[in-house]
């Protein structure tokens, strides 16, 4: 599948990639795709939703088949969930974890899923399954980036916008303006080594932390994440309005099938 990825890669991202497997650290996607899209209503999983005349979770597989030294994928879903594998790409080792109460947990019985097939200096892709956007380009120059470096990184944007804290619900009101100096908005992809992350997790699960992305838990241990500036195409679909968008995005990059 790696072969027939769309958008055969150029003269800087071969360059790129060779600079990235000179690690030769084999690289696992682990994609969260248990939940069930509430906001987007209806009774389809978001996962599942038509976009471009494929599940979405399809488009997001096909993009991740794409990352160099890419080993394999585990797709965390719910227990009875039969769906992902009509989502599978062609000669991809693929496994299967059943979601957990939170996100934290899913990607934690993901990682306890890997642990049986891959070395804890491995790495460790964790990628929204409700993100189907995300450039190859981003992927290969995240692998380069975290090449070597112990707190592993994550694709991220700088926050643009200004920002406010609120005060009082329904309407709420402008409590102060947030300074945005030095913040970003993170994405996914977060890759980190297997043996490092599941300890994070585990320790948090363990204190009753609930850490809302990879990120936070590798920090908790006092890592610093490397920041890799991506695409504002890596759109996670949340509401009903993205799928439409999410098939823009994916037209105008010229990948779709």
């Amino acid at each position: 599948m790696r072969s027939s990825a769309p958008n055969a890669p150029g003269a800087d991202d071969r360059r790129i990639m060779a600079e990235s497997a000179a690690e030769q650290v084999p690289v696992w996607a682990l994609v969260p795709a248990a939940g069930s899209g509430s906001r987007l209503g209806g009774d389809t999983p978001k996962q599942y939703l038509s976009l471009a005349g494929h599940p979405l979770l399809w488009h997001t597989l096909r993009a991740l088949a794409a990352t160099p030294g890419l080993a394999g994928m585990v797709i965390v879903t719910a227990p009875e969930d039969r769906q992902w594998r009509r989502c599978v790409p062609a000669g991809i080792d693929v496994h299967q974890a059943p979601g957990g109460e939170q996100r934290m947990h899913s990607v934690l019985n993901g990682l306890r899923v890997l642990s049986a097939l891959a070395g804890d200096d491995d790495w460790v892709m964790v990628h929204d399954g409700a993100r189907p956007c995300v450039p190859r380009g981003d992927l290969v120059r995240l692998m380069a980036a975290i090449a070597g470096h112990p707190g592993g990184g994550l694709l991220a944007r700088p926050v643009a916008d200004t920002l406010k804290r609120q005060v009082g619900e329904r309407p709420a009101r402008v409590e102060s303006t947030v300074s945005r100096a030095g913040l970003w908005q993170a994405l996914t992809p977060q890759v980190f080594r297997l043996g490092l992350l599941r300890d994070a997790l585990e320790r948090a699960d363990a204190q009753g932390i609930a850490v809302t992305d990879e990120s936070q838990a590798i920090e908790r241990l006092g890592h610093q994440p490397l920041l890799i500036e991506g695409s504002a195409m890596n759109l996670k679909v949340t509401v009903p309005g993205d799928i439409a968008l999410a098939e823009r995005l994916l037209s105008s990059a010229g990948v779709l099938p």
